[in-house]
């Protein structure tokens, strides 16, 4: 490639009975998600300038997804290297233009995008180069007239933006907004959440959406209690619907929760439940040292990662039934929580 139980623990609450004779469970497994890319970050010299972008998150995360790179401005045969190609709108409509050769490739990016996008017979997510005429997805210029001096305004390339239409529900990211450590870990969260459940999709038994639900309890508490609760009715199924009705309403409220990033009050909430878990069985110097990692994600100064880090170690000690298969804890593969990036955008 390169060269549950309901949401009431807190401190004070007492711990669930009999949890010294808990069955241990397996611990959160991740099927590798489908990721398209944009084929100049890490991969291959296919810019304009015949360069490739080195990013590092693209090597990090290459062992755990299954990548389908692609260069949309390559495909359509611009060459390496190429005049750069803009957006113009021109009699009211966005056009895709080379403007040092005055060619024009609209159609055939339109064409392109719909070809490549109608051939994935499955995809989990894509990360494209953020600004680029062809794969940008948010912030791309679009110019209101050819000159080189033309005002613009912002928007979503002609891949890009195609992605966005046939792809509304997946991970879809720029590498750009992706430095940002929350974007990164929402990004992440919701990557390998939907990975999970296209594989229970797969597997057409309701029993698997009935676990799912129970797995994933905490984390859609964090991101959305309103939609944690039509997803509860859903599956609770009280008309005895066909498990393809089902999945496809719980599919919709599924990709309503994870549409935004959780607000950290309702992690935070989240976290504080599930330490109350652990109240009888922690001496004092623990309980100061979560305290302290739980206000200083308060404070916005390191990720979720740091403060659940904790609470997962505690877990798999004491081995915590309930708590254990909870993806809250682990949404992604763990050596994908850095905590190196400790500091830096925070959102919201």
């Amino acid at each position: 490639m390169y060269r549950h139980r309901d949401s009431t623990h807190r401190w004070g609450a007492e711990p669930a009975p009999g949890r010294r004779h808990a069955r241990r469970e397996k611990l959160v497994e991740h099927p590798k998600p489908v990721v398209v890319v944009s084929r100049c970050l890490e991969f291959e010299p296919v810019r304009y300038n015949a360069q490739v972008i080195p990013y590092d998150f693209i090597r990090e995360l290459e062992p755990f997804v299954e990548y389908r790179p692609v260069c949309p401005e390559l495909e359509i045969g611009l060459g390496v290297p190429r005049d750069p190609i803009r957006i113009v709108t021109i009699d009211g409509e966005a056009r895709l233009v080379q403007p040092d050769t005055d060619r024009d490739v609209t159609v055939e990016m339109r064409e392109f995008s719909d070809a490549f996008l109608g051939s994935l017979d499955v995809v989990d997510g894509f990360i494209l180069k953020n600004r680029s005429p062809s794969c940008g997805i948010t912030d791309v210029k679009i110019y209101r007239g050819i000159e080189p001096s033309s005002s613009s305004t912002r928007g979503a390339g002609f891949f890009g933006g195609r992605v966005l239409d046939l792809y509304p529900g997946l991970a879809i990211e720029d590498e750009g907004r992706l430095r940002n450590y929350t974007i990164r870990e929402h990004f992440l969260t919701k990557l390998f959440t939907l990975t999970r459940f296209r594989k229970l999709k797969e597997s057409g038994a309701m029993r698997d959406l009935v676990r799912f639900q129970a797995e994933n309890k905490l984390l859609l508490m964090a991101y959305s209690q309103k939609e944690l609760r039509a997803m509860g009715r859903i599956v609770a199924n009280p008309e005895k619907e066909p498990f393809e009705r089902v999945i496809a309403r719980y599919e919709e409220h599924l990709h309503a929760a994870l549409s935004r990033l959780p607000r950290y009050t309702s992690v935070i909430n989240v976290l504080e439940h599930a330490a109350g878990y652990f109240k009888n069985e922690l001496k004092g110097r623990e309980k100061a040292f979560y305290r302290e990692s739980l206000a200083r994600y308060r404070n916005r100064q390191v990720p979720i990662s740091a403060v659940s880090s904790i609470l997962r170690a505690w877990i798999v000690r004491f081995d915590e039934e309930y708590l254990l298969p909870q993806t809250f804890f682990m949404p992604y593969p763990e050596p994908l929580m850095s905590l190196s990036d400790s500091g830096k955008g925070r959102i919201g």
